[in-house]
C-alpha cells in the first residue's frame, strides 16, 4: 500500500516484498515521529545525566518510551489496516504486550496492532450482512471489545515472550562475539536490535556489566563504545538529510541534534524502519568505528549515558580522546558513504511527490526496462511497444 511516506510498491519478487514490509513499518512509525522527538527532548533534558535534570519531569521517560509510544504505533498500525475501529483495537491489544514487559515492546506492537484490525475487519465483513437492523451499533461495539480483549490476552501470554525471546537472543549473540574476539562482527546483531528498539537491553543487560568487569582491570573499556557510539546514526541521519525522501528531510537536522548531542539514539532507529535497507548502513558504520576503536587501543571509563558525544569527552580517559572520536568520525563517515549508495545518491529516495524527477531516473538506473518507464509517465503509449516487454 501506499502512504504520504511510501510510494507505491509494484511487481513482485523479495525486493518487492521487502519493500512492501519497510513501508508498512514506515506507515506504522512515521506519522509518530512527532512523538519520538517529543521524548528525546524530555530524555536528553530531564534525564539524571541531561542538560537539564529533573526528578519530576524525568519520571515522564519510562512511561513514555514503554507505554505511549508503543500504543500509538498499534494505534497507527491498526487504523492502516481497518480505519478508526482497527486503531482502537489495535491500541488495545498494544497493551497486552506492553505492560509488564521491562523494554519497549515496538516489535509486538508493529505484530498486534495490525493483526487485530485485521481480525475485526474480517468479522465485521462477517456480521454487516447478518446484522438485523437497529443492532448495528450494538454488534459493532462488542465486537471491537472482544476482539480488542481476546488480542490483549493474547499479546501478553503469546507474543510479549517471543518478543523478550528475541532480546535474550540478541544479547547472547553479541556475548559471544566478545568471548571470541570479534567484537566487529557484533554489529551485525547490535545495530538490528537497536533499530528495535532493544538498544537499552544490549547496553546495560550485557555490555555495561562486562565493560565495568573490564574498566576495573585496565581502567577503560571498548565494550562502553559498542552500541553507544553516536557515528553510525550519524551518517545514516546524514545520509536522509542529502539524499532522503524530500518530504522528510525537514525533520532531519532536529533529529540529528537530539542524536548526536543530546545522546537520544532511538530518534533515529524509525528512520531505517522506513527504508529497511539502511540498517546495512549502520551496521558497516559500527563495526568500522569499532575496528577503529581496536586499533587505536580506545576505551571509556564507564558507561555514557545518554551516548552523546559530549558523554564520550567526559568519559574518556587520559591520553584515549584521539582513538575515541577518531573510532566515533570513521564510523559516521563510513555509514553516510554506505547509506548514500543505498539511497542511490537521491535517486532512490522514494519521493512520492514528484515521479518525473525521481522514479523514471531511478528506473533507468537500475537497470528496467525504458518501456515500463514510459508507461508509467503516459497512458498514450502504444500497446505494441510495451507488449514484448509484458513478460
Amino acid at each position: 500500500m501506499a502512504t504520504p511516506y511510501t510510494p507505491e510498491v509494484t511487481g513482485g519478487g523479495a525486493k518487492a516484498t521487502i519493500q512492501r514490509v519497510g513501508g508498512y513499518l514506515a506507515g506504522m512509525v512515521m506519522p509518530n515521529i512527532g512523538a519520538f522527538i517529543a521524548w528525546g527532548l524530555i530524555t536528553a533534558l530531564f534525564i539524571p545525566t541531561g542538560w537539564l535534570p529533573n526528578k519530576e519531569f524525568g519520571a515522564l521517560v519510562d512511561p513514555t518510551i514503554n507505554v505511549l509510544l508503543p500504543v500509538l504505533i498499534g494505534y497507527t498500525g491498526g487504523r492502516m489496516v481497518h480505519g478508526q475501529r482497527g486503531a482502537v483495537v489495535g491500541a488495545v491489544a498494544t497493551i497486552g504486550v506492553v505492560v509488564g514487559a521491562g523494554i519497549p515492546m515496538f516489535l509486538g506492537a508493529m505484530i498486534m496492532g495490525p493483526a487485530s484490525a485485521y481480525v475485526l475487519k474480517k468479522i465485521d465483513e462477517f456480521t454487516q450482512e447478518k446484522t438485523k437492523a437497529g443492532f448495528e451499533m450494538l454488534v459493532d461495539n462488542f465486537s471491537a471489545g472482544i476482539v480488542g480483549a481476546a488480542a490483549a490476552v493474547f499479546g501478553s501470554w503469546a507474543i510479549k515472550p517471543i518478543v523478550k525471546h528475541v532480546t535474550d537472543v540478541a544479547g547472547n549473540g553479541v556475548e559471544w562475539l566478545i568471548h571470541h574476539h570479534l567484537l566487529p562482527l557484533a554489529s551485525v546483531l547490535i545495530e538490528p536490535a537497536k533499530v528495535l528498539f532493544l538498544n537499552n537491553a544490549v547496553n546495560h543487560g550485557v555490555l555495561g556489566p562486562l565493560g565495568v568487569a573490564e574498566a576495573v582491570k585496565h581502567g577503560k573499556s571498548i565494550l562502553f563504545m559498542l552500541e553507544s557510539n553516536p557515528g553510525p546514526g550519524l551518517g545514516v541521519l546524514l545520509a536522509y538529510l542529502l539524499f532522503g525522501p524530500k518530504r522528510l528531510r525537514p525533520s532531519v537536522p532536529a533529529a540529528i541534534v537530539i542524536q548526536f548531542l543530546g545522546g537520544i539514539h532511538e530518534i533515529y532507529f524509525p528512520y531505517i524502519l522506513m527504508k529497511p535497507r539502511l540498517i546495512l548502513a549502520s551496521m558497516a558504520g559500527g563495526a568500522a568505528g569499532i575496528g577503529m576503536f581496536m586499533i587505536t587501543g580506545a576505551g571509556l571509563v564507564a558507561t555514557p549515558a545518554p551516548g552523546s558525544i559530549f558523554a564520550y569527552a567526559a568519559e574518556t580517559p587520559r591520553g584515549s580522546y584521539f582513538g575515541v572520536f577518531a573510532g566515533v568520525v570513521v564510523a559516521a563517515a563510513v555509514s553516510f558513504a554506505v547509506g548514500s549508495v543505498l539511497l542511490g545518491f537521491g535517486r532512490l529516495a522514494g519521493d512520492s511527490e514528484d515521479p518525473e524527477d525521481g522514479e523514471p531516473e531511478a528506473t533507468a538506473e537500475a537497470g528496467e526496462e525504458p518501456a515500463a518507464a514510459t508507461t508509467t509517465r503516459t497512458d498514450e503509449a502504444p500497446a505494441t511497444e510495451t507488449a514484448p516487454h509484458g513478460a
